[in-house]
């Protein structure tokens, strides 16, 4: 990783020394480039990496994370079999009176506990691959986010996101992690005409070809220009999740705002 890192570093002083420099305010974390605005040529042909549904009216991409999915499912299933034996061993010891010894059995228990509810809600409830939608109709970005703190016992839920297109630029971060080397696109919302950031989110997770991140973000300008734009995706299979029900749903009313067009929400409500 550390090698990795003084590579970023350099690149960043080579580009700093040639006089590039990030054009939002304040950057994105990592930043590597800033890519062409919506309106500007796109350099590299438009490609989606997946997409779940794509038509004339809205295009719906899901962001998958491609590592550690499977290591949470690993130890969610071990510190449940823990758990279950750290509570048959309390139910069928002895345990005295003395506060230490309390203490020091069930502090642990209780830890363990909360840490299982952790990872299975994360498994069972967080969405891998949680989505973006672009209606083109109504020129607007529909970002699915999931919501979840620390603290197991709080509710977790989906926080729907509704951003004007034309507010949105994007930004290349290059990842130097180990399991996470690659390139990430973040979208960033700036105040309408001004470079000043107010949210950000992230187009993609990491994936290893640049090129691949270029023509995921070209896909989206073109196709909300009404550009024509390939249909067919180059992954096809979605990375398995495990999980025994569907994690992902819109709320009813933007469901059904970012699926239609403008003139059909007005003909179904003016009837």
């Amino acid at each position: 990783m550390g090698k990795l890192k003084r590579r970023s570093k350099k690149i960043a002083e080579r580009e700093t020394a040639r006089g590039i420099h990030p054009r939002l305010i304040p950057p994105v974390k990592n930043w590597d480039e800033d890519l062409p605005d919506l309106a500007e040529e796109q350099h590299y042909p438009p490609q989606l990496i997946r997409v779940n549904a794509i038509n004339d009216v809205w295009m719906e991409i899901p962001r998958y994370v491609i590592y550690g999915w499977g290591g949470m499912w690993f130890f969610a299933i071990l510190t449940t079999f823990l758990l279950g034996l750290g509570i048959k061993y309390t139910r069928f010891s002895y345990l005295s009176y003395d506060l230490i010894l309390v203490a020091s059995t069930y502090i642990p228990l209780l830890l363990l506990a909360f840490f299982v509810i952790y990872l299975l809600k994360s498994v069972l409830f967080e969405p891998r691959g949680a989505p973006v939608r672009f209606n083109r109709k109504r020129q607007k970005v529909y970002v699915y986010e999931y919501q979840r703190t620390i603290w197991p016992w709080k509710r977790w839920h989906p926080v729907i996101k509704i951003f004007d297109w034309a507010d949105i630029h994007a930004e290349r971060v290059l990842m130097a992690g180990h399991a996470d080397w690659g390139h990430r696109i973040y979208c960033a919302i700036c105040k309408p005409g001004t470079v000043e950031v107010m949210d950000r989110f992230i187009l993609t997770w990491t994936v290893g070809s640049v090129f691949d991140a270029y023509g995921l973000w070209s896909h989206c300008c073109h196709y909300m220009q009404a550009k024509p734009v390939p249909t067919a995706p180059l992954l096809t299979k979605a990375p398995a999740s495990w999980t025994p029900f569907n994690t992902v749903r819109w709320p009813a009313d933007i469901d059904r705002e970012s699926t239609t067009a403008p003139e059909a929400t007005c003909t179904e409500s003016c009837r």
